[in-house]
C-alpha cells in the first residue's frame, strides 16, 4: 500500500462516517454504473455536508446529480426549510438516481430533474445561496456564468474536479474536457466579482464567493 493510500485510509478513519445508506449507494454506484469514480464519496461528501451547515443556505443548486451521493450529503446539512434543486443531463441515470434519492431520509428536501440546467434553471424563478458545479467540464464557464446570475450576493459556488487528475498542468493533455477545466480556472482567477481558492481534495475543489 502506498503512502497516499495509507493517508487516505487515515483520513477516512479520522473523519465522521458516511452512514449506512450512503455507503450502500456508493457500493451500488461502483457495481451498477459506469465511471463510478465520478461519485463524491465519503470524505468529499462529509465536507459538502459540513460546508452546507457552515453556510446555512436556504436554496442550493447542484449541476450534475450523477447517482445522487453529493445531493444527499448536501441535503443532510440543510435546515428544515431548505431545498436543493439538482439537475442531471444523462437520462440513462434517472431510474437509478431517482430510486436512491427518493429512498433517502432527506428526499423531501431534494428536487431532482433530468434535463439541462443551463436551459431549466433560468425558468425556475429561484435565487440560490450555494451552487455545486459538477457537470460537463466543457460547459463549466457557461454553468458558472448562469449560476452567478442566480446567486445571491455573498453566496457561494463549489466547483468540482478543477485539478482534473493533475491534467491541468500537463501539456500532454489537450482534450476538450481538460481544456475546459483550464479555461474555467483561468476565468475564475481573472473574475473580479468573486474570491476563490482551489483545495487539493480528491480531484480538486474550488470554493468561490460572490462579492
Amino acid at each position: 500500500m502506498s503512502i497516499d493510500e495509507r493517508l487516505n485510509d487515515y483520513i477516512a478513519a479520522h473523519s465522521s462516517p458516511e452512514g449506512d445508506y450512503l455507503y450502500r449507494l456508493y457500493r451500488a454506484t461502483n457495481v451498477e454504473i459506469l465511471n463510478p469514480h465520478m461519485a463524491s464519496g465519503h470524505i468529499q461528501g462529509r465536507l459538502l455536508k459540513l460546508l452546507v451547515e457552515m453556510i446555512r443556505p436556504k436554496r442550493i443548486l447542484e449541476i450534475g446529480t450523477y447517482t445522487g451521493y453529493s445531493a444527499i450529503c448536501m441535503a443532510e446539512g440543510l435546515g428544515n426549510d431548505g431545498k436543493l434543486y439538482t439537475y442531471e443531463i444523462d437520462d440513462e441515470l434517472e431510474d437509478f438516481t431517482r430510486r436512491w434519492i427518493e429512498g433517502s431520509h432527506v428526499a423531501e428536501k431534494i428536487v431532482f430533474t433530468i434535463g439541462s440546467a443551463l436551459e431549466l434553471v433560468p425558468t425556475l424563478g429561484e435565487m440560490f445561496d450555494l451552487v455545486f458545479i459538477d457537470g460537463n467540464k466543457r460547459e463549466y464557464i457557461a454553468y458558472y456564468e448562469m449560476a452567478l446570475e442566480h446567486l445571491n450576493t455573498g453566496g457561494w459556488i463549489l466547483a468540482d474536479n478543477t485539478l482534473w487528475d493533475g491534467h491541468v498542468i500537463d501539456p500532454a493533455y489537450k482534450d476538450a474536457q481538460t481544456n475546459g477545466v483550464r479555461a474555467f480556472n483561468d476565468h475564475i482567477r481573472n473574475d473580479k466579482r468573486v474570491e476563490e481558492v482551489i483545495l487539493p481534495l480528491r480531484d480538486g475543489l474550488t470554493i468561490i464567493k460572490k462579492k
